[in-house]
């Protein structure tokens, strides 16, 4: 299935490059080299619907409904499609989304229950990937139930589909307002039949996102007669009752007569969702709907270039790199208003628009970095974003999602997000109201912050009591102690960083000492870091490779794992272990370990392991550039080439972990480079082991950044030479300026280790 898949992905590029796509001589049509199912097999959670750079608006089909691998809603191993619901998330570790679900059918419409336990609604099709395609802001199949040809195109609020159906006399649409993924919980729902061609509706879902409201407005081209379902229904016999909102459209078609669907979405309300939609899409051009998303993902991944023979990496890279590009997403409307933190519409502005889905705990480490560096400007827009979500909610969010407050993960990494920013120079944001708004986050405080009661204590933990009162946090007194406080340290040193900039003294000094706090929970006996209660006491039993997903000291890892997040202080973190010698045996040791997990609930975040070095979560992705801190760049480099080599495929089952709002792929964009920072808010890039022989990074100013790899092969992964702008490089690093300034890195490879 796997070579099928690639096969058929090969034979759609051909057709684009030669077919309606064709570039003019010169240019590179960028989106024939993205294949978008990478990573909708395993556990990647990616989808492959249509969707525009950063899009609001993400149809996509839904092949099940529930358990961990239906968070994006498609996973390649299946064979049904439920439909095509028009909100999605990319890559997460949990589900939410899969609004207004529409499906094509011909003959009778089935909606019955199939249980709670089934992942198929009663109108689901069979599909084959052999009659799918899925391309930057395309997708198709064909549906085998219903003989119908489906295909999916958007703007950045509004979408329009194209079926073309057989000859019947009972074709038609079931128009499923109260599916959505994980079974949510609907609080509210309205459902409105406007003319013979027109629909809208609401509703308000219950899950991660406790208060997601949802509207939207369709209008079809061909008129319909239709029928209500709002009846209660149980998914089981005897079960639970849940409310239904169906609309169940029916019409007669000729062979292969073709249905257009427009639907825009809006948080804000109705009216917001039918302006999204005449303002992007006020004909029925399905076509040249398609062609401005296909130019508007040209755009965005134009912004670098690569020279390489191998076909899969270059596919592979592209798709990293479209997969940074879909998210956060848009959260303004055409007119300029958007769901506040409040949950409440306000008036902003087009052209200073608020996006959604800020995975922050997952995107701090390499996504806002790449941002830096491929769009300054976006990236200083989700800052600006993030100021106004704290002012409208009372703190900063940790995982924001549908402008709700999740409380997912921890840490406060809005500070390194801005911290990174300000050092790199990129400040269009009020920078005073950005630095208080990062102490706010790292106090302990529960006043005025608008969210559920459940949410609160995850929000704004305990642990920041205890950091502030006590100087550390106990293990008896907060869940994933370690885990927190390694990442406050670090967040608190971010803020120490502003303060400098500030002239706030007191605070720089507090904060600078506070980002030493990680010492505290070195066991010098075993060189983990371990959980401390608050008699002071190591937590026993210890072993290092023990999980109990959410429930231990960490968080999603291992001591083995979590002892090397002191991204700040190297030098500090080596002198604790004991000395160069020491922390080179025993980072080692991290590579070597035996890979078995145990415990009664092992993370299934902990995954793509080399040892019990874990690429497929997000606390490992700094460590392998640790080595160029001691003076055995050889050992980053034959590490990063193992992970670029073994833990990322042109293949459906293509990551190791959650893609994780793009955190998994800007980290091989980076390192694919030749490149990774190993702590934002330090502008300095560690110099890995580059797969290209050629990446050249299009500056915003006209400038470019190159980087040439000599002499580069799968055999050739050592650095013989670093020359930056003719000068020789004694130190495998440089800083942020040197890509501003433009130029070109020049490194010369070899099969040897240069020691």
């Amino acid at each position: 299935m796997k070579k099928n898949m690639k096969l058929n992905f090969m034979l759609m590029s051909g057709v684009l490059l030669f077919g309606m796509y064709s570039c003019t001589p010169g240019a590179q049509d960028y989106s024939s080299y993205v294949n978008p199912f990478i990573g909708t097999g395993g556990h990647g959670h990616t989808y492959p619907g249509a969707v525009v750079p950063n899009g609001m608006i993400q149809p996509s089909p839904d092949t099940r409904i529930y358990q961990w691998d239906a968070c994006s809603g498609y996973y390649y191993a299946d064979s049904t499609i439920n439909g095509f619901s028009h909100t999605h998330l990319s890559g997460t570790g949990c589900g939410d989304y899969g609004d207004v679900l529409l499906m094509p059918t011909v003959g009778k419409q089935d909606y019955h229950a199939m249980g709670e336990e089934s992942q198929q609604m009663a109108y689901a099709s069979a599909f084959s990937h052999d009659n799918e395609v899925a391309q930057p802001g395309y997708y198709s199949v064909f549906l085998d139930r219903y003989q119908v040809k489906a295909e999916l195109t958007a703007t950045k609020r509004a979408a329009i589909h194209r079926y073309t159906f057989p000859k019947a006399e009972d074709a038609g649409f079931i128009l499923d307002l109260d599916y959505s993924l994980q079974r949510q919980k609907n609080e509210e729902m309205e459902l409105e039949v406007i003319s013979d061609t027109e629909i809208r509706g609401r509703k308000k879902t219950v899950y991660w996102a406790f208060d997601q409201y949802i509207n939207f407005y369709a209008k079809f081209s061909k008129p319909f007669t239709y029928t209500l379902v709002t009846d209660s229904m149980a998914l089981d016999e005897g079960g639970s009752l849940f409310p239904t909102a169906k609309a169940l459209l029916q019409f007669q078609t000729e062979n292969n007569e073709e249905v257009f669907v427009k639907v825009g979405v809006s948080a804000v309300d109705m009216d917001g969702a039918r302006k999204n939609m005449e303002a992007e899409i006020p004909e029925w051009d399905f076509n040249g709907v398609r062609s401005a998303a296909r130019e508007s993902w040209n755009n965005y991944l134009a912004k670098i270039d690569i020279e390489t023979s191998d076909k899969d990496q270059r596919v592979m890279f592209y798709t990293a790199l479209y997969h940074t590009g879909v998210q956060p997403n848009l959260f303004t409307d055409a007119d300029g208003r958007y769901l506040g933190m409040d949950l409440k519409p306000h008036q902003g502005s087009v052209e200073e628009p608020v996006y959604t889905v800020f995975s922050l705990w997952d995107t701090f480490r390499a996504y806002h970095p790449l941002m830096t560096i491929i769009d300054p400007d976006l990236n200083e827009a989700f800052i600006r974003s993030l100021i106004r979500k704290q002012h409208e909610g009372g703190v900063y969010p940790m995982w924001e999602l549908a402008g709700n407050y999740t409380g997912t993960m921890i840490g406060y990494h809005a500070a390194s997000i801005i911290a990174d920013a300000y050092t790199k120079g990129y400040r269009n944001f009020d920078v005073e109201d950005a630095y208080k708004a990062c102490i706010r986050a790292a106090e302990y405080d529960t006043t005025g912050i608008l969210c559920p009661p459940l949410v609160l204590h995850h929000l704004m933990p305990q642990a920041k009591y205890w950091k502030n009162k006590i100087g550390y946090v106990p293990c008896d007194k907060d869940n994933e102690s370690v885990a927190k406080a390694l990442e406050y340290a670090y967040d608190d040193w971010c803020i120490s960083v502003l303060a400098d900039a500030m002239g706030d003294e007191p605070n720089e000094e507090k904060y600078a000492a506070f980002a030493k706090g990680y010492q505290v929970y070195f066991d010098a006996s075993t060189r983990f870091m371990r959980g401390l209660d608050s008699e002071g006491n190591w937590r026993t039993p210890f072993n290092p490779r023990s999980s109990n997903h959410r429930s231990d000291d960490y968080c999603e890892g291992t001591a083995w794992q979590w002892t090397w997040f002191v991204p700040h202080d190297i030098d500090g973190l080596v002198e604790l272990m004991g000395g160069r010698d020491v922390f080179i045996g025993k980072l080692d040791s991290l590579f070597i370990a035996d890979s078995a997990l145990e415990g009664d609930m092992v993370s299934a975040d902990i995954s793509g392991l080399i040892g019990q070095y874990a690429h497929g979560n997000e606390p490992s992705h700094h460590i392998t550039h640790l080595y160029n801190y001691v003076d055995q760049p050889w050992r980053t480099q034959e590490l990063v080439d193992q992970v670029l080599h073994t833990l990322y495929f042109n293949d459906p089952d293509g990551l190791s972990g959650n893609e994780d709002c793009g955190q998994m792929s800007a980290w091989f964009i980076l390192n694919s480079m030749g490149f990774y920072q190993v702590c934002p808010g330090k502008p300095v890039y560690s110099i890995g082991r580059p797969l290209f022989e050629k990446s050249t990074i299009q500056l915003k100013d006209g400038k470019t950044f190159t980087v040439i790899a000599h002499n580069n092969s799968r055999e050739n992964k050592y650095v013989q030479s670093m020359v930056l702008n003719g000068k020789k490089l004694d130190k495998p690093f440089f800083t942020h300026q040197d890509i501003v300034d433009g130029g070109t890195l020049e490194l010369t490879m070899g099969n040897v280790p240069l020691k």
